[in-house]
């Protein structure tokens, strides 16, 4: 008998065995040829996580194809547990004693597109300076992986998971910058698209060659009766340019399930082949040094007829079973989901009731995003505090992404019930903050773009970076720097709502300098049909050399942003483990965030307007902040002689005790 034997026959006596003997002795018989330490630690790793892997399996699973593919799955953890660098396998272990790395108060992200920002790979490694100079601990690149030739959606229509877009570098480029960013202090953030490949993926190809296996892969259908039996409760993501769900191949003669895209086929996650796949992606992407893998269109994963197939109880069972696996093999590596849901739906991807804890990592606080964007635009913070206020507290062992833009348009997600609370009606405002942002409302500065305008909703989601949303252009062309300072002011309270939330905020490539909209986004080929390229500029390294001018709007933005970030990364009090609440307003242009830390209280107050707002004095005292300090200025916060703290417009404090 082995010592590792010996060892789990007595956590089995201590009755610590969660993984069953014969699962275990898969683990053996694959783990063979490793010394002692290592099969003793993925035999740890096998008792914690098992349980977790096979309850994810048997929500979508039949018993039979869950213990088939259990089996299968412990073997494929096993070999990429054994190809690990060694060095990543010493990330895991600390990972592992610091489960809460991605919590802490120092994290900051930055996404961008690798062509935009550096080139190549090898050009974003040497812009990590430039990175490092503006705080960043996590940094997500935008799809890389091989897409189809011509439009691929901005890249999430991958045609190979396995290789990098060519004219970007290689694999090995890819590992390589992993390890320098690592090295740096940096997580490597990856998309991993969950609900669909491209037409010309390896999968689809063998289905539309005649490979019944491979046709397994998709949903597809001899005739119109069940995609219009669908179609009754589906809504379309792409109504201007790609309307319905269903697309006829004329190679498979049949209709292909093809939500966003007509070159993007879903696949059937109800095939456990689908999930032995993925689950061998994810390991092959953590291998290259991948530390966070963003699941891209995760609310879509699972179709069940009679409903809009979004947010099904499924998709967290699969989650469920895909962080398990990786879990096993490299604990290092951390899922975020993307999904962009209403916000009753938003927390459960975080995990809620039985998944609590054990689905994604972290999440996009989409609801808060899309209400900063609101209380800009209304200058009211009362639908933001009533809709924050009601979401249900997210596991303290998991965060929140914050951010004020991504690669995506922006959709207003206000939740009908939320607005109706208030007397509002949300269809109505949503359509006023579509006429805002796309400067049709009478007096708004901004330069957005429609994207994809619903006729049957009345839905218009709208493009255009940040600053250009906050009335840049506009202040610049009439010369006016009193309208100038307001669009700082308004990036600033925006961003300091971002930084102040806790978990980890994310900066959109050229936010940091206030980078205005491309006007020439339809120039590329491939690009002229959607708009939200304007978004999506070419970093001017030529302006970010000047980025220490603070006479410039620029200057100015990364001075007010490198300024929050670092004030940001030594407060404790901003971990993400710690809920933020939201007491009740005393004045409705003024949103109050508080943060019960142990090292004691928090109180964030922003002034979401253009005009001074006060704030009661006396309401300090009831948080413990009579003698506060405002750690954004270091000036110490004390009413006036009328009893009231005033804030200017769009001001930021962020008040700890004294």
């Amino acid at each position: 008998m082995t010592g590792f034997t010996r060892g789990r026959n007595l956590r089995q006596n201590e009755t610590m065995r969660r993984a069953p003997e014969s699962v275990h002795a898969i683990a053996d018989e694959a783990l063979a040829a490793a010394p002692a330490d290592l099969r003793e630690t993925f035999g740890l790793r096998l008792d914690r996580w098992w349980a977790d892997l096979r309850d994810g399996l048997a929500g979508v699973y039949s018993p039979e194809d869950a213990d088939g593919l259990g089996e299968r799955l412990v073997r494929l953890a096993a070999a990429a547990f054994l190809a690990r660098d060694p060095e990543l396998r010493r990330l895991d272990a600390e990972r592992t004693l610091a489960p809460d790395w991605f919590q802490q108060s120092d994290m900051l992200g930055y996404a961008a597109y690798t062509d935009r920002f550096g080139g190549t790979i090898a050009g974003v490694q040497d812009k990590i300076g430039y990175l490092q100079e503006l705080g960043v601990t996590y940094l997500h690149l935008m799809p890389l992986l091989r897409p189809r030739p011509g439009d691929s959606d901005g890249g999430y229509a991958v045609a190979d998971y396995r290789t990098v877009r060519e004219d970007l570098g290689t694999v090995a480029d890819l590992t390589t910058l992993a390890t320098a960013l690592r090295h740096s202090g940096i997580s490597l953030v990856l998309d991993l698209v969950l609900n669909h490949v491209a037409r010309e993926h390896e999968w689809a190809e063998k289905a539309r060659a005649g490979d019944e296996r491979y046709r397994e892969y998709f949903y597809t259908y001899p005739d119109r009766t069940m995609p219009d039996a669908y179609e009754r409760t589906l809504p379309e993501v792409f109504p201007d340019f790609a309307p319905g769900n269903f697309t006829f191949d004329d190679d498979l003669k049949a209709w292909v399930w093809t939500t966003f895209n007509s070159f993007q086929w879903d696949v059937k996650w109800t095939n456990p082949d689908v999930f032995y796949e993925y689950a061998d992606i994810i390991l092959f992407l953590a291998n290259t040094g991948v530390q966070v893998l963003r699941l891209d269109a995760i609310a879509f994963m699972f179709k069940r007829l009679g409903t809009n197939s979004q947010n099904q109880p499924e998709v967290h069972f699969i989650t469920q079973a895909l962080r398990a696996v990786s879990r096993i093999a490299c604990p290092a590596v951390t899922f975020k989901a993307e999904a962009i849901v209403g916000p009753t739906d938003l927390v459960h991807y975080l995990g809620q009731g039985n998944h609590h804890g054990k689905v994604s990592d972290i999440a996009y606080h989409n609801t808060l995003m899309v209400q900063i964007w609101s209380m800009l635009a209304a200058r009211d913070a009362r639908p933001a505090a009533y809709a924050l206020r009601n979401l249900p507290v997210a596991p303290s062992t998991t965060a929140w992404v914050t951010y004020l833009r991504c690669h995506d348009d922006i959709g207003w997600a206000i939740d009908d019930d939320d607005a109706a609370a208030l007397g509002l009606s949300g269809r109505d405002h949503r359509a006023f903050l579509s006429d805002y942002y796309s400067g049709v409302f009478p007096g708004s500065p901004a330069r957005g773009l429609v994207f994809q305008y619903n006729p049957a909703t009345g839905d218009r989601r709208i493009s255009g970076m940040a600053a250009s949303l906050n009335g840049l252009e506009s202040a610049i062309e009439q010369n006016d720097s009193a309208a100038l300072d307001l669009v700082i002011g308004r990036m600033f309270v925006a961003y300091a709502m971002v930084l102040g939330w806790g978990g980890i905020p994310v900066v959109w490539m050229g936010d940091e300098l206030a980078l205005t909209n491309d006007l020439h986004w339809a120039d590329e080929p491939g690009h002229e049909n959607d708009n939200r390229w304007t978004h999506r500029p070419s970093m001017p390294w030529d302006l970010a050399a000047r980025r220490t001018d603070g006479t410039t709007p620029a200057g100015r933005m990364f001075g007010v942003l490198r300024h929050l970030i670092g004030v940001r990364s030594g407060l404790p009090h901003l971990h993400a483990s710690v809920a933020a609440e939201i007491p009740a307003l005393s004045d409705p242009g003024v949103l109050p965030v508080l943060r019960r830390h142990p090292v004691g209280p928090m109180l964030q107050l922003y002034n979401v307007t253009d005009s001074w707002r006060s704030w009661p004095g006396d309401r300090l005292a009831e948080f413990g902040l009579a003698d506060g300090i405002d750690q954004i200025s270091g000036d110490a916060v004390r009413p006036g002689d009328e009893g009231n703290v005033w804030l200017p417009p769009y001001a930021a404090l962020w008040i700890t005790a004294g």
